[in-house]
């Protein structure tokens, strides 16, 4: 009996044994679940931005293809045309909401069409990155969403210092679009640094979205003898301004908007000793940079521009956020994307600040025998 007894207190033991450790199975966290997640993604994909508007989405499904490989994530895109205008952008954030039920868009391209979108962003409550808009004051919409470039008052201030004080320009012009957001943006934000360095400001001439003939403007900036010129544009108004400008001999250094390699091929020899204040190069020795480089040529068959690294980097962001919300819902996508602090990227050790705007390091190009490199 006292043998049987035994036995009965060894079984209950093991049993009791076993349902703590299932027990402690079932309250264990269990590998991460694949997590799919349908993308709006809004681009102006006919107009005149979009030709250059495909480089944005090559970076786009080149980190879609790359992320998809993985074993926890995959994203769904599903595209929207804003045509480049705030009143598609507007509609396309609606449709992508409402329709659609994304938890996540990417977009719009610019400042313009970015300010009204990101309105419908967080009114819905939905996180919004929009892969290139620059114009101060954007990330202050709201707590969800999020922007890639640095923004006018950050490149703007460092840039003119650094170029001011090698090339020792006194007395410039500028050119600019009236119609657009960040060009607007940009003229006010070269302006104030302008004032702070004490450099004259001789001539401001202005154009509209979809202008053709600059040589008006051009003659005029001639006549005002201007130690550089600061043009602020989109494309493909910034490169015809650049093109025109060559061709009236106004051989002065130009300091353009957001300059890409592709523009600088176009231009050819109207782009040489250009300048531009950007965040990325092709030779960057950033985390996974010349990898990225690599792999884009190889798909695409031409190099990344800003553009591109900017889309391919938002992705990563994203897919970051996703995996530590371990969750498809908004509001978790949201707080860890607004908690990623020196992240490594292509861009370099990426932050995004309280507004939701891009802290990375800045970098001045120039155009020198048809390719960017560093100014020194």
């Amino acid at each position: 009996m006292k043998v049987l007894s035994f036995i009965i207190a060894i079984l209950v033991l093991i049993i009791g044994f076993s349902a703590c450790e299932r027990m402690s199975q079932t309250i264990q966290p269990v590998k991460d679940e694949l997590l799919e997640v349908r993308v709006g993604v809004v681009l102006p994909l006919t107009g005149p931005l979009a030709p250059s508007t495909k480089f944005i989405k090559q970076g786009f499904d080149l980190a879609l293809s790359e992320i998809n490989n993985t074993e926890s994530i995959r994203f769904e895109f599903i595209v929207e045309d804003d045509t480049g205008t705030p009143e598609g952008a507007v509609e396309a954030f609606n449709r992508l909401i409402h329709e659609e039920g994304v938890s996540v868009i990417l977009g719009p391209r610019t400042s313009s069409a970015t300010q009204q979108a990101f309105i419908v962003a967080q009114a819905n409550q939905i996180v919004a990155i929009s892969p290139t808009s620059g114009a101060r004051g954007l990330g202050e919409i709201g707590n969800f969403v999020f922007r890639m470039p640095l923004t006018t008052d950050v490149v703007i201030p460092r840039g003119i210092k650094a170029t001011h004080k090698k090339l020792g320009y006194q007395r410039v012009a500028t050119i600019y679009d009236e119609t657009d957001l960040f060009s607007g943006d940009r003229e006010e934000a070269l302006r104030d640094a302008f004032a702070e360095n004490g450099i004259e400001l001789l001539i401001s001439e202005s154009f509209q979205r979809g202008d053709t003939e600059f040589h008006a403007q051009l003659n005029r900036i001639k006549a005002s003898n201007p130690d550089a010129v600061f043009v602020s544009a989109l494309p493909p108004e910034k490169l015809n301004i650049l093109i025109q400008a060559r061709q009236l001999s106004i051989n002065v250094p130009f300091i353009v908007s957001s300059l890409t390699n592709l523009e600088v091929q176009t231009a050819r020899i109207a782009a040489e000793g250009a300048i531009t204040f950007t965040g990325w190069l092709t030779t960057d020795d950033t985390p996974g940079n010349q990898t990225f480089v690599e792999n884009y040529r190889r798909t695409f068959g031409e190099s990344p521009t800003t553009f591109a690294a900017w889309s391919y980097t938002s992705l990563y962001l994203l897919a970051h956020a996703v995996e530590n919300a371990q969750s498809t819902n908004p509001e978790r996508i949201r707080e860890q994307l607004a908690k990623i602090k020196n992240f490594d990227t292509v861009l370099g050790q990426f932050s995004f600040n309280t507004n939701g705007d891009a802290v990375y390091q800045p970098k001045i190009l120039v155009v020198k025998n048809g390719m960017f490199r560093p100014f020194q």
